[in-house]
């Protein structure tokens, strides 16, 4: 290893500077031409006329940056509110490196201005001293998910699958995360609802890229995710207890992002110009469809399905989208989406493709493939033939968004809706089924009146069953289990009596990591994915799930409670907490959070009351907003904190402690012990404080 690094050192060109090609940083070399590439998407003429240059310079300029702001609906306003008056202004009419720096702009077609876009290239945001402010807060604010850096096509399937909090949705393919993120958002839309009826089971086949997934959904805090590792084209069918009787699991919404080849990421993965071939898409058309096909089997009827990718080629989008509607007999319908997202420019899918190779051979339809080919070539790959079943698929709803519009990647998206079940679920009866006409004679009068074929005679007649589902085969590392408490573990005894849990407090949704040993920390999941995790666990391998709301703190047994409140789970959990509330000012959070340990008698008169009454041990600092002062924030604040002997602390990681410092509109950048604080955790000397 070290003598390969060695020598790529070596033959690095001199001089080049790993920030000067701004998103392309490190692709320098990399000639931004594929002769093949123009040739194919030429011929395809998917880019309207005229326009083709446009198309190509733009593929060839750098990516503008994109940023997206998270959390939830009046936390997002706080921080829109902070971008708007604090740092675009200050961008404004800047000119560095004789660049002149366009403030940014809002995405036109994202809801409430939720979305931006700048022709600043990471080198200028992170080198410039000019800029140096707001780069600390767009580093700050990631790490503490409050904004996304999120490609701006990345940003629209979530926007069209119109998510409700009671949907439960699938993200068949999710990793990284960030179109998961905006899910889980739209879910907990209403702040005051803690655990919204529907959920988000997120799922990726690279065991890995799952624990990338994980991160990015802690950001959130939500008790409403899970994450899961399988393979999407054959993610197992999950059962759930409904009134008392199992019941299949079908969802309201999923989300299809799958893999692809990429091209429409040409602007950002620089690499693709040099691997670019039609051989990649022959390639993954297949697995495309079979998640597909995967995703609408799991789809309930009446919901919506959105299946996209990020590469511009007809054989990976409509040609999967078209041998889907054939396939589905009329189950499944092609959305109108037109009207969804105004301001978005997007050109209507295609009706008419044709195929080539990585020589250059073209082909338009399945006739005329050599047989040699037709492991590499299927069918399914040109567009129907039958020009009465071509127009009824509708198949110009599809939206392919282009790179020179709107300066951004190249993408496509199309929205299904599913009418009525899927016709092979339909069409072939349960095994169970089967079993009891076999048993009392009839097989053969049924098949008849179905319409089913058994070739030969049935020697056995179980054989005409499915063969018995194999045991999972686990891959990657072992998770913990998840382990439910009862609702009489004596671990509630003293939570119950020293926070003064609220009696709906759903004690049943609690979890632990371990069956044996002392629990270290209690987590939350809703009611609903409760009934998931407990009807499926040999079904599926759950990487993770549930927010942390306790965490063991043994020292705090001397003060009535050995959990103490974990700020992840303060916003789900908070709503049940009866008693240790302690209802804080502006100035007492801004105190609170820059001060490590400060006296009780640096509250104010009110707050310095409420903390006396309280004996030591940990404590909600609750801020409400005053609609009557507009200069104060507008969202609710609430923070974990620990009232000792003389001081009050408030256990909040560092960059949720600059953001919520922003908010109040202090910018913290002293050094001092604060960027040592640790998340978690204090000694027995603070606790005597």
């Amino acid at each position: 290893m070290g003598k390969r690094s060695r020598q790529r050192q070596k033959n690095q060109t001199p001089g080049r500077d790993r920030d000067s090609a701004g998103w392309g940083a490190g692709y320098a070399d990399i000639v931004k031409e594929n002769k093949l590439f123009e040739h194919y998407y030429k011929e395809q003429g998917l880019v309207p006329e005229g326009e083709f240059e446009q198309f190509m310079e733009a593929m060839r300029e750098p990516l503008p940056a994109t940023i997206r702001i998270t959390g939830y609906k009046s936390h997002a306003k706080e921080i829109l509110h902070c971008l708007k008056e604090k740092y675009f202004k200050d961008i404004q009419d800047l000119e560095i490196d004789g660049q002149k720096i366009e403030a940014p702009q809002a995405l036109s077609w994202y809801p409430d201005e939720q979305a931006w876009h700048t022709n600043m290239s990471r080198k200028i945001i992170r080198k410039s001293p000019l800029l140096e402010k707001f780069h600390q807060f767009l580093v700050s604010e990631t790490e503490s998910g409050n904004i996304s850096r999120q490609e701006a096509v990345s940003m629209i399937p979530p926007l069209l699958m119109k998510i409700e909090p009671h949907h439960k949705i699938l993200d068949m393919c999710a990793a990284p995360g960030s179109k998961t993120a905006q899910l889980i958002e739209m879910l907990h839309a209403d702040m005051d609802v803690p655990f919204p009826e529907g959920f988000v089971i997120a799922n990726d086949v690279d065991n890995k890229r799952c624990y990338l997934l994980v991160h990015q959904a802690k950001r959130l805090n939500s008790p409403c995710i899970m994450v899961v590792n399988h393979d999407a084209s054959c993610i197992p069918t999950l059962q759930i207890d409904s009134n008392g009787k199992k019941d299949i699991l079908f969802y309201d919404r999923v989300l299809c992002d799958v893999p692809c080849s990429g091209d429409g990421t040409m602007r950002k993965n620089i690499d693709v110009w040099k691997k670019w071939t039609t051989s990649n898409s022959l390639h993954l058309h297949g697995l495309q469809l079979r998640i597909a096909v995967r995703g609408v089997e799991q789809l309930a009827v009446g919901g919506r399905m959105v299946y996209s990718t990020c590469s511009l080629n007809p054989v990976e989008d409509e040609a999967v989208i078209a041998a889907l509607l054939e396939k589905s007999e009329g189950a499944l319908e092609l959305a109108d989406s037109s009207a969804d997202l105004p301001g978005l420019k997007w050109m209507p899918g295609v009706t008419s493709w044709k195929l080539m190779t990585k020589e250059g051979q073209w082909f338009s339809d399945w006739s005329v493939v050599p047989s040699s080919r037709h492991t590499q070539i299927r069918p399914t790959m040109f567009p129907p033939k039958d020009p009465e079943k071509l127009a009824s698929m509708h198949l110009e709803r599809c939206m392919r968004i282009l790179p020179h519009h709107q300066n951004t990647g190249g993408f496509f998206v199309a929205v299904l809706v599913k009418k009525a079940p899927m016709p092979w679920n339909k069409r072939y009866p349960k095994s169970c089924q089967l079993a009891g006409l076999i048993n009392k004679g009839r097989l053969l009068s049924h098949c008849k009146e179905k319409k089913l074929l058994f070739p030969g005679k049935i020697k056995n007649p179980l054989h005409c069953r499915p063969p018995p589902s194999k045991k999972m085969k686990l891959f990657g590392y072992k998770e913990d289990p998840f382990v439910f408490l009862t609702e009489d573990d004596p671990v509630f005894t003293t939570i119950q009596s020293f926070y003064d849990l609220s009696p709906d407090f759903p004690k049943l949704n609690v979890l632990t990591r371990t069956h044996e040993g002392k629990k270290r920390h209690l987590y939350m999941v809703s009611k609903e994915l409760r009934n998931v995790l407990l009807n499926n666990s040999e079904r599926m391998k759950v990487i993770n799930t549930g927010v942390k709301v306790w965490s063991r703190n043994s020292d705090g047994e001397a003060f009535g409670c050995a959990f103490r409140l974990a700020q992840e789970g303060i916003y789900t959990l908070q709503p049940y907490i009866r008693s240790r509330i302690i209802q804080v000012s502006v100035e007492d959070i801004k105190v609170l959070l820059t001060q490590e340990n400060p006296f009780l008698s640096k509250l104010e008169d009110d707050a310095h009351a409420q903390a006396k009454k309280l004996g030591m041990g940990s404590i909600v600092l609750k801020y409400i907003p005053n609609p009557n002062n507009l200069t104060e924030p507008q969202c609710p604040i609430q923070l974990c904190g620990w009232r000792g002997k003389t001081s009050i602390r408030a256990f909040v990681p560092r960059n949720e402690r600059f953001h919520y410092l922003r908010m109040l509109g202090v910018e913290w950048h002293q050094p001092f012990q604060l960027l040592m604080f640790r998340e978690i955790y204090i000694t027995s000397h603070f606790l005597q404080l």
